[in-house]
């Protein structure tokens, strides 16, 4: 069982008995997080970033790790999130493997590491997790909280749990409420972990580790967070030259397309720990702010205090998290007073166009902050 730790992460403890929504507490967890910039005297500069799944929290180039960041081109000094004006906090999940406590740490009470003893994990407990950071570093309230896909209904819960965290907002690409279709891919996904014998119930190692299991459920990942038009822009139907081909497999590998889903299926099954997946997937799929209300996602939305100004930005491309969902998101933070935007993108990359369409998402969130 291995942590994947970037250099120049920093930890913040959490509350030695930490509740988790379901039920339970985790004793002395810890969040990983890393800063950019400066805040000033007024505390009052601070914008805190939540991401999706599998990011860790090195968005960026600094100080502590010079590598470049996972959101490079949109985070540092003169770049659309300007570190010469805010300071900006990333943290890494709750329940993820970059850092922060999840199943692949160590349990305190037993010495041994938590596997599936870990607590049913929500995206609430990711939230509260990230307030617990910004609060120990001296910040009230938040000049904007950004969220990336799952990321983006991480914010939500942390601004519905704690109002007033936050003058204004950005949500990309993310949604409220889970849908039946991302739900459906994400069972798919953690069923192809569980039916590799070798996952074993969550009790696999370095050298009997689910290798094929997280193969498949990446790959699953992989389509829907690109388009079919990218697909066919990209490979169209070009198949692998004869050396590149497994002839004593009739059914092997043919195309690049198929190529390239072994490729990065393949850096990412030993990147990333198969039981933090499956928890992090499963709390995406239980979110509907509506529960912090007792009512309908709209209302969770409409319920939401202290928000000044918010965006919504979604592609039409993506199919993972339908431009539906940000323009609910819009909806119902304008019901809830907050001058709110949604903002419909062409992105041909769908669900992952955040990651690389710097032209148009850059100025979208460069003009957002500017206001």
């Amino acid at each position: 069982m291995t942590e994947f730790i970037p250099p120049g992460t920093r930890w913040f403890d959490l509350p030695t008995a930490f509740p988790i929504k379901r039920g339970g507490a985790l004793h002395g967890p810890r969040l990983a997080y890393e800063t950019w910039g400066t805040l000033d005297t007024e505390r009052s500069n601070a914008i805190l970033i939540v991401t999706g799944l599998s990011p860790d929290a090195h968005a960026a180039a600094n100080a502590g790790n010079p590598a470049p960041g996972w959101w490079e081109w949109m985070l540092g000094a003169g770049k659309p999130i300007d570190t010469n004006r805010w300071f900006v906090v990333c943290v890494n999940s709750l329940g993820s493997c970059k850092g922060s406590t999840g199943p692949a740490s160590i349990n305190p009470a037993t010495g041994e590491t938590y596997r599936l003893d870990f607590p049913e994990l929500s995206i609430e407990d990711g939230a509260d997790a990230a307030v617990a950071v910004v609060r120990a570093l001296g910040i009230e309230r938040l000049a904007c909280v950004v969220g990336n896909s799952m990321g983006g209904m991480t914010a939500l819960a942390l601004l519905q749990r704690h109002p007033g965290i936050a003058r204004s907002h950005i949500n990309i690409s993310g949604a409220a409420r889970a849908l039946p279709f991302s739900i459906a891919i994400r069972s798919l996904q953690r069923e192809a972990i569980r039916l590799d014998p070798l996952w074993n119930n969550g009790h696999y190692s370095d050298d009997a580790y689910p290798e094929s299991g997280m193969r498949m459920a990446r790959k699953l990942g992989v389509i829907t967070y690109r388009s079919a038009l990218e697909w066919d822009g990209r490979f169209g139907r070009v198949r692998l030259e004869s050396d590149r081909r497994d002839d004593e497999d009739p059914f092997g590998l043919e195309f690049e397309v198929e190529s390239y889903l072994e490729g990065h299926a393949r850096r990412f099954v030993r990147s990333f720990d198969p039981n933090c997946y499956l928890y992090l997937s499963r709390s995406m799929d239980w979110f509907d702010l509506g529960e912090g209300c007792a009512g309908t996602t709209a209302q969770g939305l409409a319920g939401i205090r202290g928000l000044e100004r918010a965006l919504a930005i979604g592609v039409q491309a993506d199919i993972l998290f339908p431009l539906q969902q940000q323009e609910e998101i819009a909806d119902g933070l304008r019901a809830s007073g907050c001058e709110a935007t949604f903002l419909p993108l062409p992105s041909p990359q769908g669900h992952d166009a955040f990651l690389v369409d710097s032209e148009r998402f850059g100025p979208a969130v460069r003009d957002f902050l500017a206001g």
